[in-house]
């Protein structure tokens, strides 16, 4: 049984150390070979959580086992809960936060509409000009044409009125 403990804590500690050290390596060398054993369908199967809660169950296990008096059988028992709990707390503590904090820098022309801007290059009441507009974590420059048939002078503040061909019509805007 001290072998079996021995084996899932020296695995798990191998597992990390290759996984660190030669992980992203690995992926570019096999190219997408062993994508079939991503489990994306069941979240909660997540190899760090799964290989944590294996690498708790040895060291609990050995260390129940070398400094307890308790029977074989509880000794996996409690090993088992153990790693069940510490593979719980890796999913809900680390990934799933970190899963849900992950940003993303795409956006579409429909989400501009309603948003404030800056006008960078001035807007005829008959033609284009340039805005700049807020989007998420940066900024965009678009082109931009007056809603209501007036010139807009540059630095003025202007709100995104409606997108029409890809051209931001907006109004200017008092703050």
């Amino acid at each position: 049984m001290e072998a079996l403990f021995i084996a899932c804590l020296a695995g798990g500690i191998l597992f990390a150390v290759v996984s660190v050290i030669f992980g992203d390596w690995l992926s570019v060398a096999l190219d997408g070979a062993l994508d079939f054993l991503s489990l994306e369908n069941h979240q909660w199967l997540q190899p760090t959580a799964l290989v944590g809660a294996i690498t708790v169950f040895g060291g609990a296990g050995l260390l129940l086992y070398r400094y307890s008096s308790f029977a074989a059988w509880t000794i996996i028992v409690l090993s088992v809960l153990i790693g069940i709990v510490a593979g719980a707390g890796v999913y809900f503590l680390y990934i799933r936060p970190m899963e849900q904090s992950e940003n993303s820098t795409a956006y579409s022309m429909k989400d501009l509409s309603g948003a404030l801007a800056e006008v960078l290059v001035p807007i005829p009441a008959t033609g284009y000009g340039e805005v700049l507009v807020k989007v998420g974590a940066g900024h965009t420059n678009q082109i931009a044409a007056s809603y209501e048939a007036v010139a807009i002078a540059d630095g003025a503040r202007v709100v995104v009125v409606e997108i029409k061909d890809g051209v931001l019509l907006v109004s200017p805007v008092e703050i």
